[in-house]
């Protein structure tokens, strides 16, 4: 690039054009592999722990842990922390958790705005164009929000970031509640050391997860997280999960919420995209049932929500409703069950048999009847007693 300028100089115009732009938490890292993440990754696909990730392969690994197969001439990544915890306003049962209608259905809070994903790369590709206005250098970058095989919490701890949880999160320096952002670069910027912090004896996290999925400090077992189980999952959530639930219908914050660095250091985003005036807080989980693809599509336009799917949401708020206790909810359960895809049908049929009732059993049996998937058919059978 033929600069004069020293790797610590550039630096720190990276990092005001950074603070310009908002981005107070930024580290910087070098290209070379991430040989302990690597390791790490392999191991738990291999014991299958990532759970069923079509995409997630060994391959997929080696890449991502080699920044020089993203970039060829890579040398530098740049990491990026981003605060998105909304101000919550729901009446509260103490610990964060907010107290919800029985219709409704908990959403993890970075869902509540727009998706990172648009905003962050948004926001880096600004940050880069900046950086090369006011350096005059030219080079090649690529940016990443959790789009790619990049492995953003490995980059930042690397780059100072912040440090692991035993949840698996990266805590900074106001906690968990960020997201994370990489660009890897062919600049030479001065790196900046892992931070020695840790969450030390504290294991707060590991008891508080319903569904037991944290299964050693710095383990996470998919198959068991309410995160996977309600985004990325799209087949059936196992009967014996399904209680633990909840009220969560689009991921789950409780590891977070019980976190003592998140209680002391949590701070709430100055960035609108994040909060914005009706946030998805909560989902009206009738409607839910009742939206097809094209109004699914269009109420979440532009949400992390979409990832879910129409069918993995459906499944997901008749989970809730069985869980719900409140029979009143049977009505809308019954419409799923008969008009409903395979998983929506067996999943409503499962809730009907959990909150019973005369009309919810008279619903099973008459849909075994009609019923031809049989799948949905071993669902009614385990749904009605005896």
């Amino acid at each position: 690039m033929g600069t004069r300028l020293s790797e610590r100089h550039l630096k720190q115009l990276l990092l005001d054009c950074a603070s310009d732009l908002g981005l107070e938490f930024i580290g910087i890292t070098s290209a070379m592999p991430f040989q302990r993440a690597e390791e790490a990754a392999i191991e738990r696909l291999r014991k299958g722990l990532m759970g069923l990730l079509p995409w997630y392969t060994e391959n997929r690994v080696w890449r991502g842990t080699r920044p020089k197969e993203l970039l060829s001439d890579a040398r530098s990544i740049i990491s990026i922390a981003v605060d998105y915890l909304p101000e919550t306003v729901e009446e509260g049962d103490g610990v964060g958790n907010p107290i919800l209608a029985c219709t409704k259905g908990r959403v993890a809070r970075y869902a509540w705005g727009r998706d990172y994903h648009n905003v962050l790369k948004t926001r880096l590709n600004h940050l880069m164009k900046r950086f090369a206005e006011v350096s005059g250098l030219s080079f090649r970058f690529k940016v990443y929000v959790d789009d790619g095989p990049m492995i953003d919490r490995e980059v930042a701890w690397r780059a100072g970031v912040g440090f692991y949880g035993k949840n698996t999160n990266v805590l900074t320096a106001i906690g968990s509640w960020v997201l994370l952002g990489q660009v890897i670069t062919d600049l030479d910027l001065e790196h900046d050391q892992p931070t020695e912090k840790s969450c030390g004896t504290c294991v707060a996290c590991i008891p508080a997860c319903p569904t037991g999925a944290i299964v050693a400090p710095y383990v996470i077992d998919s198959n068991r997280c309410i995160s996977y189980l309600t985004i990325e999952n799209r087949g059936p959530i196992a009967p014996e999960l399904r209680p633990l639930l909840g009220d969560w219908v689009f991921g789950c914050d409780i590891c977070q919420e019980v976190c003592p660095v998140n209680q002391l250091r949590g701070v709430i985003t100055n960035e609108s995209e994040f909060c914005p005036e009706e946030p998805f807080d909560a989902l009206e989980l009738e409607e839910v049932l009742d939206f097809n693809e094209g109004q699914f599509r269009e109420k979440f336009q532009g949400s992390p929500i979409r990832r879910a799917t129409l069918t993995g949401l459906q499944r997901n708020a008749c989970v809730v409703l069985g869980n719900s206790g409140d029979r009143s909810v049977v009505p809308v359960l019954i419409r799923a069950l008969n008009t409903g895809s395979v998983i929506v049908r067996g999943h409503a049929a499962w809730a009907l048999g959990r909150l019973g009732g005369e009309v919810a059993l008279r619903a099973l049996s008459d849909a075994q009847e009609h019923e031809s998937d049989a799948s949905v058919l071993d669902e009614i059978r385990l749904a009605v007693p005896g």
